[in-house]
C-alpha cells in the first residue's frame, strides 16, 4: 500500500542529492578534503562544545560558588549566558572558542574575512538554543553557521 509513496520519494532524495554531488563535506566551498582548512569532523566540534561549557561552568562557579552545580534559583542560566559570552568574544576576536582552539579548530567566515562580533554573537545565541547545530548541510553547517555565513575548520 505505502510502496509506490516510498518509491517516489526515494528516487526524489536521490535526484536532489545527485544533483549538487559532492565527495566530501567542503567540496562545494572550495575547501581541502583533507588536512588545514577542511571542515572539521563532529567528535571534535562536540568535545570542543563540551569543553566550552566546562569552562563556563567553572568560570560561573568561581563568582556565584556551589548553587551553578544545583541549577536552581537566579543562577540556573548563568553558565548558558557565560558560555555564550566566551564563544562570542572568542570567536569574535580570535576565530575560536577555548575548546575550538585547544581541539584544533577555527571558525570562518566562506569569504575569508574575519568572523567579527556581530555575526560571532548571531552563531553564540544559535548554538545556546541547542536545536541550530542539530540541523545541519551537506557541508557540515548547522543552521548557526549558515545564519552567520561561517564554517568550522581544522587549524
Amino acid at each position: 500500500m505505502f510502496r509506490p509513496c516510498y518509491t517516489a520519494a526515494v528516487r526524489l532524495v536521490n535526484v536532489a542529492w545527485s544533483h549538487d554531488a559532492q565527495a566530501y563535506p567542503g567540496q562545494r566551498l572550495g575547501l581541502p578534503e583533507e588536512g588545514t582548512g577542511s571542515v572539521a569532523g563532529w567528535g571534535r566540534r562536540i568535545l570542543a562544545l563540551c569543553a566550552d561549557w566546562a569552562v563556563s561552568l567553572l568560570v560561573v562557579a568561581a563568582f556565584i560558588g556551589g548553587e551553578v552545580w544545583s541549577g536552581g534559583g537566579a543562577t540556573a542560566f548563568a553558565p548558558l549566558l557565560a558560555l555564550f559570552v566566551q564563544m562570542t568574544v572568542l570567536t569574535g576576536l580570535l576565530g575560536a572558542s577555548i575548546g575550538q582552539r585547544v581541539l584544533g579548530m577555527a571558525v570562518v567566515r566562506l569569504d575569508r574575512h574575519p568572523v567579527g562580533l556581530p555575526r560571532a554573537a548571531v552563531r553564540s545565541l544559535l548554538i545556546c538554543l541547542a536545536i541550530p547545530p542539530l540541523v545541519f548541510d551537506r557541508d557540515s553547517r548547522g543552521l548557526h553557521d549558515l545564519a552567520a555565513g561561517t564554517v568550522v575548520v581544522r587549524r
